[in-house]
């Protein structure tokens, strides 16, 4: 395989360099997917992959994996994939939850959030806080009018405990006609509404790629002006009161909230009660949502 396009951008020191990056993806669906064969292609040599999901009829309208895989467990495709693009590429691949792999995060560059399920989110948040492993989250908003992708990089800016509370407070307005994925949380803890065409989930996922590729560089390229993007795909209100139109973006510096129940300032002080205990829900309940944890 020729990576001589790659190394004329990048240069043979920093292709290497991609080469040894170490990187977990969890959740290996439309996004995941997305990114993975993405940044194998860029030149990343290492991966985990994660999903205890299998690929349906249904997914093939918007999943890097076709027809051939049907029935293939999404993360094993996936890899199976990268494998045609890049023999040489080391994988893992856990056909299971990563909330039941999280040692997996150990010594790891870096995370790929493209989960779905706001439980499984706050679990992951609370183990990369405690390795201060940055980790790129991503989300679609319903009818892929939209979506956002964020750096959370522990002790460096928000966790994505204090992120997704400030999100939710109402920085960012929809219209009445353009809720946000992120307010269709069902019982379970996913979102209950799709994405609408793959193009839309692309093009968010094609960003996420680029903030990866940007962190496992560090100090190679410049860094972004701030720790979120919001993209409008359609024209819809991010800002209240400002209408943005199709194909535009706004970068947003989510600040870190210090009185957060995973980062926060609060948990380093002496009359902090270290016995407390808080469950997801009491995290959960930051950000305004009503989830169950399903861990014990």
């Amino acid at each position: 395989m020729s990576w001589d396009r790659v190394e004329r951008l990048f240069g043979s020191e920093n292709l290497a360099r991609l080469g040894r990056s170490r990187v977990v993806i969890a959740g290996l669906g439309s996004g995941g997917g997305f990114v993975a064969l993405t940044l194998a292609m860029s030149g990343v040599g290492n991966f985990i992959l994660v999903d205890n999901d299998t690929l349906e009829e249904s997914n093939f309208v918007r999943h890097v994996a076709d027809r051939r895989y049907l029935g293939w467990n999404k993360a094993a495709a996936v890899a199976d994939l990268i494998k045609h693009r890049n023999p040489n590429a080391q994988i893992q691949v856990i056909e299971d939850k990563i909330e039941s792999h999280l040692h997996l995060l150990d010594g790891v560059d870096l995370l790929i959030v493209g989960v779905d399920n706001e439980n499984t989110k706050y679990i992951l948040n609370e183990a990369c806080v405690e390795r201060d492993l940055t980790a790129i989250y991503a989300g679609v908003y319903e009818r892929g009018e939209g979506g956002d992708v964020v750096r959370i990089d522990p002790g460096n800016g928000p966790c994505y405990a204090c992120w997704a509370a400030e999100l939710r407070e109402g920085l960012f307005q929809p219209t009445a006609s353009q809720n946000l994925d992120y307010g269709m949380i069902n019982q379970q803890g996913t979102l209950d509404a799709e994405p609408g065409l793959y193009l839309h989930v692309a093009k968010v996922a094609a960003i996420q790629s680029d903030f990866a590729l940007t962190e496992l560089l560090k100090g190679v390229r410049p860094p972004y002006p701030a720790n979120t993007i919001i993209i409008a795909n359609a024209a819809m209100e991010i800002v209240d009161g400002e209408q943005s139109p199709p194909h535009s973006s706004l970068w947003v510096d989510v600040p870190r909230d210090p009185y957060c129940l995973v980062c926060g300032e609060l948990i380093n002080r002496d009359e902090f009660d270290e016995t407390q205990k808080f469950s997801l829900s009491d995290l959960a309940g930051t950000a305004g949502l009503t989830i169950e944890s399903n861990q014990p």
